[in-house]
């Protein structure tokens, strides 16, 4: 596509050096390691201490760029990109599908006129969304002129919101210039691969020059493209995240190589995420059984790439018409239907007024979880670590009862701070008032290498079968902020260890000991 029609020439001389961009990305691991104190996550858990300040403006207000940010400020995407020119056994694109959550799945499709009315519409009524990403249901390379259009109609009539893009790389080289044109700051790439052998388990078929082509051949041109795209993008100064789908078996292993390789070519970012493989999505993986990682395996790959580069581990995989904080969707609000009827002002210094009292809040929370690390200085307990789950709807609070939660953030607690390293899906235990027995069993499963579960509130039997099964049911630190509860708990958990109360093992268990919690 030539876009230079109805786009101003991009001066490439202005563009900053690659070698500036590759030593600032050096520098800071990506995205920064410290995350205004303590262990971070992942360069996503940076603070603004952490990084150039043109790359902290970038991040500070990107959920999901910014692991801090992602309690705090919402997303919305919009399916105006239909098409695709590859195909992934992971992948089915269902349309008009309300009842499942995954990347390559929307309600409606979209005009690009539509979208814009739906981005002015979601942003006046959700005034911490600050990301207006496209990212599919296709590939939104592949269906340039409708995501340019909606890129060109948003930056006009909401200027304030950041642009985004995720692709599969194929066509990414061809439109890079276009991409700087807009002021896409953010791009990411499903990179999966590095070794054609690899890539054709994966991918079936690419089009390509007006043909399909298969199996290794269509995976080393796939591989090519999403390198070099990688490498113009960082030269124009674009972050870059990079996704991969973890399949165990066929890429687990490789995954590590693909993490040095986008490493070297200036990503900033790295998200490797579980296949999702239920046989009822219909995907060639789902039919044919193969399964996803557990979440232990998940955490083992992405701690073993940590040491390479920064990585992502709050990502939700999201939908791709997707509208609210990272792990909620509230795109049922918004049809078609309701948004063409709204009569929607954009009221930009509002907006600003709200997200500043949103920081108020961001930095009290900073400021509340560095003033308890300090309780910590001197521990001698190093090679302590535990894993403790979070039922929380946001804001970075315990806010959330056991019984509603859909799923639980889990951190990694030691004398370094709390660490976020991922979240768990769960199903709901109460149901219409009631507790299900099933799916408090399912929840156990799901967090029984955690050592306490934090929630608002639960009830007694609930919180008896927690105990029975080693997990330490948490309620006093409720409607606090998380990580701030989290050292305190720790430094308590410390405590009892010194005093003989509990006993702690590498797992990260206890065992009862003068009436401490009970554990498997």
């Amino acid at each position: 596509m030539d876009d230079s029609h109805s786009l101003e020439s991009f001066d490439v001389a202005q563009a900053e050096p690659l070698d500036a961009v590759m030593q600032k990305i050096a520098e800071h691991k990506g995205c920064g390691t410290s995350g205004g104190s303590g262990k971070a996550s992942c360069g996503s858990g940076a603070g603004e201490n952490d990084l150039p300040q043109e790359i902290w403006d970038k991040v500070k207000n990107h959920p999901c760029y910014s692991e801090e940010a992602h309690h705090h400020y919402a997303r919305m995407h919009v399916a105006v990109a239909p098409a695709c020119n590859i195909q992934c056994n992971y992948c089915n694109r269902k349309y008009d599908c309300a009842n499942e959550s995954r990347p390559g799945v929307v309600s409606e499709k979209l005009t690009p006129e539509q979208a814009a009315k739906k981005v002015l519409a979601v942003a006046s009524t959700i005034p911490q969304m600050t990301v207006l990403g496209i990212a599919g249901p296709g590939d939104p390379l592949a269906n340039p002129e409708k995501t340019f259009k909606t890129f060109e109609l948003i930056s006009k009539t909401a200027p304030d919101i950041k642009l985004c893009l995720s692709t599969n790389g194929l066509a990414l080289p061809d439109h890079v210039d276009t991409i700087a044109k807009y002021n896409v700051d953010h791009v990411t790439i499903t990179i999966n691969m590095i070794d054609a052998e690899v890539g054709a388990q994966i991918y079936p078929w690419i089009f390509w020059n007006h043909k399909r082509v298969y199996g290794k051949e269509a995976a080393q041109i796939l591989t090519d493209r999403q390198l070099r795209g990688l490498e113009m993008l960082t030269e124009r100064g674009i972050l870059c995240k990079v996704n991969s789908v973890m399949i165990p078996g066929v890429n687990d292993k490789h995954l590590v190589e693909v993490n040095k390789a986008v490493k070297s070519r200036g990503a900033f970012l790295h998200n490797i995420m579980p296949l999702i493989s239920a046989p009822e999505h219909g995907t060639v993986f789902g039919l044919n059984g193969q399964r996803g990682p557990t979440a232990q395996e998940l955490k083992a790959l992405q701690d073993s790439c940590e040491g390479e580069m920064n990585m992502m581990r709050h990502c939700r995989q999201c939908r791709a018409d997707a509208v609210g904080l990272l792990g909620e969707d509230r795109s049922a609000e918004f049809t078609t239907d309701k948004i063409m009827a709204m009569e929607v002002t954009y009221d930009l210094d509002s907006r600003k007024a709200y997200q500043s009292k949103v920081e108020e809040e961001r930095l009290a929370k900073v400021a509340a979880k560095n003033a308890e690390l300090q309780t910590l200085a001197g521990e001698e307990a190093a090679d302590v670590e535990i894993l403790v789950a979070v039922a929380t709807k946001g804001s970075g609070r315990i806010n959330e009862h056991f019984g509603h939660a859909k799923e639980f953030q889990v951190y990694e607690l030691s004398t370094s701070g709390a660490k976020f390293v991922g979240h768990r899906r769960v199903d709901l235990y109460c149901q219409g008032g009631y507790g299900e027995e099933d799916s408090l069993d399912t929840i156990i499963r799901a967090i029984n290498d955690c050592t306490a579960v934090f929630v608002a509130k639960i009830g007694h039997c609930p919180k008896d079968t927690l105990l029975e099964a080693g997990i330490e049911p948490v309620d006093q630190y409720a409607f606090e902020f998380i990580e701030q509860s989290a050292i305190a708990y720790f430094k308590d958990y410390l405590d009892r260890v010194k005093r003989g109360e509990i006993t702690h093992t590498a797992r990260g268990d206890a065992d009862i000991r003068q009436g401490a919690f009970i554990s498997a």
